[in-house]
């Protein structure tokens, strides 16, 4: 868990710093992308998560995380025989729990806005559409396994919200949640070649929203404090490489 926190307080530029630093380290000289191999992979994964919030004031804070699903399809695009831009699609179930110091009133879509009361939780079940945009390193295959790391951004999309608590259940809120959000991610892994270009990926991605997930309404009714709400997941990646 230390790691995890380590990991999770590092600002987009210290990420970059890695991504220019992580390629010295690699024992890799040839491999994927030369005149034997295709320049362009495509895959696709199922990745079991678990996410929460963390917040920037004392008064809001993160409540326990939530289990959730990433599914979609990566593309990589080789530029040398070690190096690739790797990009795709992914659609991401997650959410987290937040409590609140103080009585607040929510803006849900029944028209009637409830009153949240002071120390009770509210769960967010938020769906992101992703487009991750990296920087993919691998070594040489050594047996049938080959060993990457991926970091780069991922700019998202909210194209669905539910919310929850002791006086709304399964309440749609994106008037509480804000549309867009960008993270970056870091991800490591192993992939094990079963034939041709076909591989079994396996990996563990630690991916961080550094923008602010929610809208905050500082007026009379709504009472809510200003803060930053930042979303964070761990994920392991199952995929197939082609």
């Amino acid at each position: 868990m230390k790691v995890i926190k380590m990991i999770a307080k590092l600002k987009p530029y210290s990420v970059f710093m890695v991504l220019i630093l992580f390629p010295f380290s690699l024992s890799a000289q040839k491999g994927a992308g030369t005149s034997d191999n295709p320049k362009i992979s495509i895959g696709v994964h199922a990745d079991p998560l678990i996410s929460w919030f963390s917040s920037d004031i004392d008064s809001v804070r993160n409540d326990g995380a939530r289990a959730g699903f990433n599914f979609g399809v990566t593309f990589n695009y080789f530029f040398g025989p070690n190096y690739s831009v790797s990009t795709g699609l992914n659609l991401i179930n997650a959410g987290g729990r937040l409590v609140n110091r103080k009585t607040t009133t929510f803006d849900i879509t029944t028209g009637i806005d409830p009153e949240v009361p002071q120390n009770t939780a509210i769960e967010y079940k938020i769906q992101y559409l992703s487009v991750p945009v990296g920087l993919k390193l691998q070594t040489n295959q050594i047996g049938y396994i080959t060993y990457f790391t991926d970091l780069g951004l991922d700019p998202k999309v909210v194209v669905g919200n539910k919310v929850n608590s002791v006086t709304f259940e399964n309440q749609k809120a994106p008037g509480e949640i804000k549309t867009f959000n960008i993270s970056y991610h870091v991800m490591a892994g192993i992939e094990y070649a079963i034939g041709g270009n076909t591989a079994v990926v396996i990996g563990v991605c630690f991916d961080n929203n550094f923008a602010d997930i929610t809208k905050d309404y500082e007026e009379v009714p709504f009472n809510q404090l200003k803060d930053k709400i930042s979303h964070k997941m761990i994920s392991i990646r199952f995929g197939v490489n082609f």
